[in-house]
Protein backbone atom coordinates (compact mmCIF):
# COMPACT_ATOMS: atom_id res chain seq x y z
CA UNK A 1 0.00 0.00 0.00
CA UNK A 2 1.05 3.39 -0.96
CA UNK A 3 2.19 6.17 2.01
CA UNK A 4 -0.51 8.37 0.43
CA UNK A 5 -3.43 5.38 0.67
CA UNK A 6 -2.25 4.50 3.87
CA UNK A 7 -2.63 8.13 4.63
CA UNK A 8 -5.96 8.54 3.47
CA UNK A 9 -7.29 5.65 4.72
CA UNK A 10 -6.53 6.26 8.32
CA UNK A 11 -8.11 9.53 8.42
CA UNK A 12 -11.31 8.68 7.34
CA UNK A 13 -11.28 5.16 8.77
CA UNK A 14 -13.89 5.87 11.24
CA UNK A 15 -16.20 6.22 8.68
CA UNK A 16 -16.93 2.51 8.26
CA UNK A 17 -18.86 2.34 11.62
CA UNK A 18 -21.18 4.60 10.78
CA UNK A 19 -23.10 2.29 7.90
CA UNK A 20 -24.49 -0.57 9.35
CA UNK A 21 -25.38 -2.62 6.41
CA UNK A 22 -21.71 -3.23 6.28
CA UNK A 23 -20.95 -5.13 9.45
CA UNK A 24 -22.60 -7.89 8.29
CA UNK A 25 -21.97 -11.52 6.96
CA UNK A 26 -22.87 -12.64 3.18
CA UNK A 27 -22.01 -16.23 2.48
CA UNK A 28 -20.33 -16.86 6.08
CA UNK A 29 -18.08 -13.88 5.39
CA UNK A 30 -17.71 -10.46 5.94
CA UNK A 31 -19.42 -8.35 3.58
CA UNK A 32 -17.06 -6.27 1.07
CA UNK A 33 -19.51 -3.52 -0.65
CA UNK A 34 -17.84 -2.13 -3.70
CA UNK A 35 -21.03 -1.78 -5.72
CA UNK A 36 -21.80 2.16 -4.43
CA UNK A 37 -22.11 3.14 -8.50
CA UNK A 38 -25.30 1.63 -8.30
CA UNK A 39 -26.57 2.61 -5.11
CA UNK A 40 -24.44 3.44 -2.03
CA UNK A 41 -25.17 2.33 1.17
CA UNK A 42 -26.85 4.43 4.46
CA UNK A 43 -25.07 6.04 7.41
CA UNK A 44 -26.99 5.28 10.86
CA UNK A 45 -27.75 9.64 10.40
CA UNK A 46 -29.91 8.92 7.66
CA UNK A 47 -31.47 5.96 8.34
CA UNK A 48 -32.27 7.75 11.98
CA UNK A 49 -33.34 11.09 10.36
CA UNK A 50 -35.86 8.95 8.10
CA UNK A 51 -37.31 6.68 11.37
CA UNK A 52 -37.53 9.90 12.79
CA UNK A 53 -39.70 11.64 10.98
CA UNK A 54 -42.27 8.54 10.62
CA UNK A 55 -42.14 8.33 13.52
CA UNK A 56 -42.81 11.88 15.27
CA UNK A 57 -43.59 14.34 12.23
CA UNK A 58 -45.26 12.19 9.64
CA UNK A 59 -48.11 14.41 7.64
CA UNK A 60 -48.25 15.79 4.40
CA UNK A 61 -46.14 19.34 3.46
CA UNK A 62 -47.46 22.79 2.59
CA UNK A 63 -51.15 22.55 2.89
CA UNK A 64 -51.78 21.69 6.70
CA UNK A 65 -52.41 24.30 9.63
CA UNK A 66 -51.41 21.99 12.42
CA UNK A 67 -48.04 21.50 13.95
CA UNK A 68 -47.03 17.79 12.25
CA UNK A 69 -47.28 19.67 8.86
CA UNK A 70 -45.65 22.26 9.97
CA UNK A 71 -42.63 19.88 10.89
CA UNK A 72 -42.62 18.18 8.25
CA UNK A 73 -42.49 20.98 5.85
CA UNK A 74 -40.00 22.40 7.80
CA UNK A 75 -37.73 19.26 7.78
CA UNK A 76 -38.62 18.79 3.95
CA UNK A 77 -37.97 22.56 2.62
CA UNK A 78 -35.04 22.61 5.31
CA UNK A 79 -33.69 20.14 2.63
CA UNK A 80 -33.64 22.18 -0.29
CA UNK A 81 -31.99 24.52 1.24
CA UNK A 82 -29.06 21.80 2.06
CA UNK A 83 -29.16 20.58 -0.96
CA UNK A 84 -28.90 24.68 -2.59
CA UNK A 85 -25.98 25.08 -0.23
CA UNK A 86 -24.23 21.83 -1.18
CA UNK A 87 -24.18 22.38 -5.06
CA UNK A 88 -23.41 26.34 -4.28
CA UNK A 89 -26.98 27.38 -6.09
CA UNK A 90 -27.78 30.70 -6.60
CA UNK A 91 -31.56 30.20 -5.15
CA UNK A 92 -33.45 27.93 -3.70
CA UNK A 93 -36.04 28.46 -6.23
CA UNK A 94 -33.57 26.48 -8.35
CA UNK A 95 -33.69 23.83 -6.84
CA UNK A 96 -36.06 21.15 -8.06
CA UNK A 97 -36.09 17.98 -6.08
CA UNK A 98 -37.28 14.67 -7.98
CA UNK A 99 -37.49 11.00 -7.76
CA UNK A 100 -34.05 11.41 -9.12
CA UNK A 101 -31.34 11.49 -11.97
CA UNK A 102 -33.62 9.94 -14.67
CA UNK A 103 -36.97 12.36 -13.64
CA UNK A 104 -34.53 15.59 -13.76
CA UNK A 105 -33.25 14.59 -17.16
CA UNK A 106 -36.24 13.82 -18.30
CA UNK A 107 -38.02 16.52 -17.16
CA UNK A 108 -35.60 18.90 -19.20
CA UNK A 109 -36.02 16.83 -22.30
CA UNK A 110 -39.83 17.22 -22.06
CA UNK A 111 -39.89 20.97 -20.68
CA UNK A 112 -37.59 22.80 -21.74
CA UNK A 113 -36.60 21.04 -25.04
CA UNK A 114 -39.81 19.19 -26.37
CA UNK A 115 -41.12 22.98 -26.33
CA UNK A 116 -38.62 24.26 -28.81
CA UNK A 117 -36.92 22.16 -30.74
CA UNK A 118 -37.40 21.81 -34.86
CA UNK A 119 -36.64 19.85 -37.10
CA UNK A 120 -32.97 20.41 -38.22
CA UNK A 121 -32.26 21.08 -34.72
CA UNK A 122 -29.77 18.72 -32.88
CA UNK A 123 -29.21 17.28 -29.55
CA UNK A 124 -25.63 16.15 -29.30
CA UNK A 125 -24.55 13.51 -26.56
CA UNK A 126 -21.61 11.26 -26.06
CA UNK A 127 -21.05 7.38 -26.27
CA UNK A 128 -20.02 7.61 -22.23
CA UNK A 129 -23.55 8.06 -21.31
CA UNK A 130 -26.03 6.43 -18.76
CA UNK A 131 -29.11 5.05 -20.63
CA UNK A 132 -30.52 7.85 -18.46
CA UNK A 133 -28.94 10.06 -20.50
CA UNK A 134 -29.66 8.89 -23.82
CA UNK A 135 -33.55 7.58 -24.02
CA UNK A 136 -34.98 10.96 -23.07
CA UNK A 137 -32.91 12.86 -25.65
CA UNK A 138 -34.21 10.43 -28.17
CA UNK A 139 -37.97 10.28 -27.30
CA UNK A 140 -37.67 14.13 -27.64
CA UNK A 141 -36.04 13.98 -30.97
CA UNK A 142 -38.73 11.79 -32.10
CA UNK A 143 -41.09 13.90 -31.11
CA UNK A 144 -39.89 17.24 -32.50
CA UNK A 145 -38.19 16.02 -35.38
CA UNK A 146 -34.66 16.90 -34.15
CA UNK A 147 -31.63 15.25 -34.30
CA UNK A 148 -29.49 13.19 -31.96
CA UNK A 149 -25.84 13.85 -32.33
CA UNK A 150 -23.45 11.28 -30.75
CA UNK A 151 -19.73 12.69 -30.14
CA UNK A 152 -17.19 9.23 -29.68
CA UNK A 153 -14.96 7.80 -27.14
CA UNK A 154 -11.36 6.93 -27.32
CA UNK A 155 -9.87 3.36 -26.77
CA UNK A 156 -8.90 5.02 -22.60
CA UNK A 157 -12.95 5.46 -22.81
CA UNK A 158 -12.45 8.95 -23.27
CA UNK A 159 -14.24 11.51 -24.90
CA UNK A 160 -12.82 12.52 -28.37
CA UNK A 161 -12.76 16.41 -27.44
CA UNK A 162 -11.71 17.02 -31.05
CA UNK A 163 -14.89 15.68 -32.69
CA UNK A 164 -17.32 16.85 -29.53
CA UNK A 165 -16.25 20.33 -30.29
CA UNK A 166 -16.30 19.51 -34.48
CA UNK A 167 -20.18 18.69 -33.46
CA UNK A 168 -20.40 21.72 -31.38
CA UNK A 169 -22.71 23.97 -34.08
CA UNK A 170 -25.30 26.63 -34.38
CA UNK A 171 -28.00 23.94 -35.03
CA UNK A 172 -27.53 22.35 -31.44
CA UNK A 173 -29.64 23.37 -29.05
CA UNK A 174 -28.39 21.35 -26.05
CA UNK A 175 -25.35 19.18 -24.86
CA UNK A 176 -26.05 16.53 -22.82
CA UNK A 177 -22.57 15.26 -20.77
CA UNK A 178 -22.13 12.87 -17.58
CA UNK A 179 -19.48 14.32 -15.34
CA UNK A 180 -18.26 10.78 -14.36
CA UNK A 181 -19.34 7.65 -16.57
CA UNK A 182 -20.97 5.74 -14.27
CA UNK A 183 -19.17 2.33 -16.57
CA UNK A 184 -15.76 3.33 -16.28
CA UNK A 185 -15.05 6.18 -14.36
CA UNK A 186 -14.06 8.76 -16.67
CA UNK A 187 -13.93 11.96 -15.08
CA UNK A 188 -14.94 14.18 -18.08
CA UNK A 189 -13.47 17.79 -18.27
CA UNK A 190 -16.72 19.51 -17.66
CA UNK A 191 -15.79 22.82 -17.48
CA UNK A 192 -13.66 22.77 -20.38
CA UNK A 193 -16.74 21.14 -22.44
CA UNK A 194 -18.89 23.79 -21.13
CA UNK A 195 -17.01 27.01 -21.56
CA UNK A 196 -16.67 25.95 -25.42
CA UNK A 197 -20.30 24.91 -25.83
CA UNK A 198 -21.27 27.97 -23.98
CA UNK A 199 -19.38 30.42 -25.97
CA UNK A 200 -21.82 28.78 -28.82
CA UNK A 201 -25.02 29.57 -27.57
CA UNK A 202 -25.34 26.26 -26.49
CA UNK A 203 -27.48 24.76 -23.59
CA UNK A 204 -25.74 22.71 -20.91
CA UNK A 205 -26.71 19.43 -19.25
CA UNK A 206 -24.68 17.49 -17.04
CA UNK A 207 -25.75 14.28 -15.76
CA UNK A 208 -23.83 14.85 -12.02
CA UNK A 209 -25.15 11.22 -10.22
CA UNK A 210 -21.65 10.04 -10.02
CA UNK A 211 -20.16 12.90 -9.65
CA UNK A 212 -22.02 14.81 -6.70
CA UNK A 213 -21.12 11.94 -3.92
CA UNK A 214 -17.39 11.66 -4.92
CA UNK A 215 -16.35 15.04 -5.62
CA UNK A 216 -17.11 18.76 -4.58
CA UNK A 217 -19.35 20.53 -6.65
CA UNK A 218 -20.31 23.89 -7.59
CA UNK A 219 -22.52 24.71 -10.08
CA UNK A 220 -22.02 28.07 -10.35
CA UNK A 221 -18.16 27.36 -11.00
CA UNK A 222 -19.25 25.07 -13.37
CA UNK A 223 -21.05 27.09 -15.55
CA UNK A 224 -23.91 24.58 -16.96
CA UNK A 225 -27.47 25.40 -17.24
CA UNK A 226 -28.70 21.86 -15.53
CA UNK A 227 -27.21 19.68 -13.15
CA UNK A 228 -29.11 16.61 -12.37
CA UNK A 229 -28.11 13.77 -9.54
CA UNK A 230 -29.82 11.12 -7.30
CA UNK A 231 -29.85 10.89 -3.70
CA UNK A 232 -29.38 7.13 -3.57
CA UNK A 233 -25.64 7.20 -4.78
CA UNK A 234 -24.88 9.70 -2.42
CA UNK A 235 -25.84 8.03 0.93
CA UNK A 236 -29.64 8.96 0.86
CA UNK A 237 -32.81 6.92 0.42
CA UNK A 238 -33.95 5.61 -3.52
CA UNK A 239 -36.58 8.04 -5.04
CA UNK A 240 -34.80 11.30 -4.18
CA UNK A 241 -33.07 13.69 -6.38
CA UNK A 242 -32.29 16.77 -7.67
CA UNK A 243 -32.33 18.96 -10.37
CA UNK A 244 -30.97 22.29 -10.15
CA UNK A 245 -31.32 24.47 -13.08
CA UNK A 246 -30.75 28.02 -14.19
CA UNK A 247 -33.73 30.35 -12.87
CA UNK A 248 -34.14 32.26 -16.15
CA UNK A 249 -34.35 29.30 -17.98
CA UNK A 250 -37.07 26.76 -15.50
CA UNK A 251 -39.27 30.06 -15.38
CA UNK A 252 -40.33 30.06 -18.88
CA UNK A 253 -40.36 25.91 -19.01
CA UNK A 254 -43.70 24.85 -18.79
CA UNK A 255 -44.65 22.09 -15.90
CA UNK A 256 -43.37 18.51 -16.56
CA UNK A 257 -46.16 17.05 -14.34
CA UNK A 258 -50.07 18.41 -13.47
CA UNK A 259 -51.19 17.79 -9.62
CA UNK A 260 -51.69 19.24 -6.36
CA UNK A 261 -48.93 21.70 -5.71
CA UNK A 262 -47.56 23.00 -8.38
CA UNK A 263 -50.42 25.33 -9.06
CA UNK A 264 -51.71 28.61 -6.90
CA UNK A 265 -55.48 28.50 -8.18
CA UNK A 266 -57.67 25.58 -10.65
CA UNK A 267 -60.89 26.57 -12.44
CA UNK A 268 -61.93 24.82 -15.28
CA UNK A 269 -61.07 27.45 -17.99
CA UNK A 270 -58.15 27.94 -16.50
CA UNK A 271 -55.39 27.02 -14.38
CA UNK A 272 -52.75 29.36 -12.68
CA UNK A 273 -49.28 27.49 -11.82
CA UNK A 274 -47.54 27.65 -8.93
CA UNK A 275 -43.91 29.79 -8.71
CA UNK A 276 -40.55 27.80 -8.74
CA UNK A 277 -39.05 25.44 -7.66
CA UNK A 278 -43.24 24.27 -6.58
CA UNK A 279 -44.15 24.21 -10.45
CA UNK A 280 -42.12 21.10 -11.04
CA UNK A 281 -43.11 19.54 -8.04
CA UNK A 282 -46.51 18.13 -8.64
CA UNK A 283 -48.32 16.02 -5.79
CA UNK A 284 -47.32 14.40 -2.57
CA UNK A 285 -43.66 14.19 -2.85
CA UNK A 286 -41.26 11.61 -0.93
CA UNK A 287 -41.19 13.60 2.29
CA UNK A 288 -39.03 11.02 3.88
CA UNK A 289 -36.76 10.29 1.89
CA UNK A 290 -36.11 13.47 1.01
CA UNK A 291 -35.76 14.45 4.81
CA UNK A 292 -32.96 11.31 4.60
CA UNK A 293 -31.33 12.89 1.62
CA UNK A 294 -31.12 16.55 3.94
CA UNK A 295 -29.42 14.23 6.47
CA UNK A 296 -27.27 12.52 3.83
CA UNK A 297 -25.70 16.02 2.80
CA UNK A 298 -24.86 16.88 6.42
CA UNK A 299 -22.94 13.74 6.65
CA UNK A 300 -20.94 14.58 3.61
CA UNK A 301 -20.20 17.62 4.72
CA UNK A 302 -19.08 16.63 8.19
CA UNK A 303 -16.77 14.43 6.42
CA UNK A 304 -15.58 17.01 3.83
CA UNK A 305 -15.84 16.36 -0.02
CA UNK A 306 -11.97 16.93 -0.22
CA UNK A 307 -11.28 14.49 1.94
CA UNK A 308 -13.56 11.60 0.57
CA UNK A 309 -11.83 12.79 -2.90
CA UNK A 310 -8.46 12.32 -1.84
CA UNK A 311 -9.04 9.00 -0.21
CA UNK A 312 -10.99 7.55 -2.85
CA UNK A 313 -8.39 8.82 -5.33
CA UNK A 314 -5.36 7.17 -3.07
CA UNK A 315 -8.07 4.03 -2.93
CA UNK A 316 -8.79 3.63 -6.49
CA UNK A 317 -5.38 3.94 -7.58
CA UNK A 318 -4.34 1.10 -4.88
CA UNK A 319 -7.43 -0.94 -6.61
CA UNK A 320 -5.67 -0.43 -10.23
CA UNK A 321 -2.59 -1.43 -9.24
CA UNK A 322 -3.66 -4.51 -7.29
CA UNK A 323 -5.80 -5.57 -10.75
CA UNK A 324 -3.09 -4.97 -12.47
CA UNK A 325 -1.25 -8.03 -10.86
CA UNK A 326 -3.94 -10.22 -11.40
CA UNK A 327 -3.39 -13.10 -14.16
CA UNK A 328 -5.30 -12.84 -17.41
CA UNK A 329 -7.42 -9.34 -15.71
CA UNK A 330 -7.99 -6.65 -18.56
CA UNK A 331 -8.85 -3.69 -17.12
CA UNK A 332 -11.74 -2.02 -19.40
CA UNK A 333 -11.42 2.22 -18.98
CA UNK A 334 -8.02 3.04 -18.59
CA UNK A 335 -8.83 7.36 -18.27
CA UNK A 336 -5.68 9.34 -17.47
CA UNK A 337 -8.41 11.17 -14.85
CA UNK A 338 -10.90 8.35 -13.39
CA UNK A 339 -13.09 8.63 -10.01
CA UNK A 340 -13.70 5.46 -7.89
CA UNK A 341 -15.06 3.26 -10.40
CA UNK A 342 -13.04 0.65 -12.69
CA UNK A 343 -14.30 -1.99 -15.05
CA UNK A 344 -12.65 -5.70 -15.78
CA UNK A 345 -12.70 -9.20 -17.04
CA UNK A 346 -11.26 -11.80 -16.36
CA UNK A 347 -10.29 -14.55 -18.61
CA UNK A 348 -12.97 -15.70 -20.51
CA UNK A 349 -15.17 -15.99 -17.55
CA UNK A 350 -18.68 -14.47 -18.29
CA UNK A 351 -19.06 -11.53 -15.64
CA UNK A 352 -22.46 -12.74 -14.28
CA UNK A 353 -20.31 -15.92 -13.40
CA UNK A 354 -17.02 -14.03 -11.93
CA UNK A 355 -19.89 -11.74 -9.90
CA UNK A 356 -21.45 -14.95 -8.60
CA UNK A 357 -18.13 -16.86 -7.72
CA UNK A 358 -17.29 -13.18 -5.68
CA UNK A 359 -20.60 -12.90 -3.93
CA UNK A 360 -19.84 -16.88 -2.59
CA UNK A 361 -16.61 -15.19 -0.85
CA UNK A 362 -19.01 -12.07 0.67
CA UNK A 363 -17.57 -9.54 -2.52
CA UNK A 364 -20.47 -7.47 -4.05
CA UNK A 365 -19.71 -6.11 -7.28
CA UNK A 366 -21.69 -4.97 -10.78
CA UNK A 367 -21.84 -7.00 -13.30
CA UNK A 368 -22.99 -6.36 -17.07
CA UNK A 369 -23.75 -3.52 -19.31
CA UNK A 370 -24.32 -0.35 -16.00
CA UNK A 371 -26.64 0.53 -18.25
CA UNK A 372 -24.41 2.38 -20.62
CA UNK A 373 -24.83 -0.86 -23.48
CA UNK A 374 -23.02 1.84 -26.29
CA UNK A 375 -19.77 2.10 -23.94
CA UNK A 376 -20.04 -2.00 -23.59
CA UNK A 377 -20.37 -2.05 -27.76
CA UNK A 378 -17.82 0.43 -28.10
CA UNK A 379 -14.68 -1.96 -26.18
CA UNK A 380 -17.13 -4.96 -28.57
CA UNK A 381 -18.33 -6.65 -24.88
CA UNK A 382 -21.29 -7.94 -24.02
CA UNK A 383 -20.87 -6.80 -20.46
CA UNK A 384 -17.98 -5.98 -17.85
CA UNK A 385 -17.52 -6.63 -14.17
CA UNK A 386 -17.20 -3.47 -12.13
CA UNK A 387 -15.27 -2.69 -8.70
CA UNK A 388 -17.02 0.83 -7.35
CA UNK A 389 -15.73 2.80 -4.36
CA UNK A 390 -17.25 4.92 -1.70
CA UNK A 391 -15.71 6.48 1.55
CA UNK A 392 -16.62 3.52 3.60
CA UNK A 393 -14.15 1.50 1.42
CA UNK A 394 -10.88 0.49 2.21
CA UNK A 395 -7.47 -1.58 1.08
CA UNK A 396 -8.66 -4.66 3.33
CA UNK A 397 -11.73 -4.40 0.94
CA UNK A 398 -9.38 -4.64 -2.11
CA UNK A 399 -7.46 -7.34 -0.76
CA UNK A 400 -10.56 -9.32 -0.23
CA UNK A 401 -11.46 -8.89 -3.99
CA UNK A 402 -8.01 -9.65 -5.70
CA UNK A 403 -8.57 -12.72 -3.32
CA UNK A 404 -11.52 -13.46 -4.28
CA UNK A 405 -10.45 -13.17 -7.96
CA UNK A 406 -7.79 -15.47 -7.62
CA UNK A 407 -10.33 -18.42 -5.97
CA UNK A 408 -12.48 -17.22 -9.44
CA UNK A 409 -9.72 -18.40 -11.88
CA UNK A 410 -8.81 -21.76 -9.72
CA UNK A 411 -12.58 -22.63 -10.39
CA UNK A 412 -12.82 -21.97 -13.66
CA UNK A 413 -9.07 -23.31 -14.47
Amino acid sequence: MSPLAALATADIAGCRDDFPALHQTINGQALVFLDSAASSQQPFAVIDAVSRYQREDHANVHRGVHTLSHRATELYEGARDKLRDFINAPSRREVILTSGTTESINLVAQSYCRPSLQPGDQVLITWLEHHSNIVPWQLVCEQTGAELLVAPINDRGEIELDELQALMTERVKLLAVGHVSNALGTVNPVVDIIARAKALGITVLVDGAQGVPHMNVDVQALGCDFYAFSGHKMFGPTGTGVLWGREELLENMPPYKGGGDMILEVSFEKTVFNELPYKFEAGTPNIAGTIGLGAAVDYLQSVGMQNIEEHEKALHRYMVDQLESVEGLRLVGTARKQAGVQSFLLNDIHPHDLGTILDHQGVAVRTGHHCAMPVMQRFGLPGTTRASLALYNNTNDIDRLIAALDKAREVFA
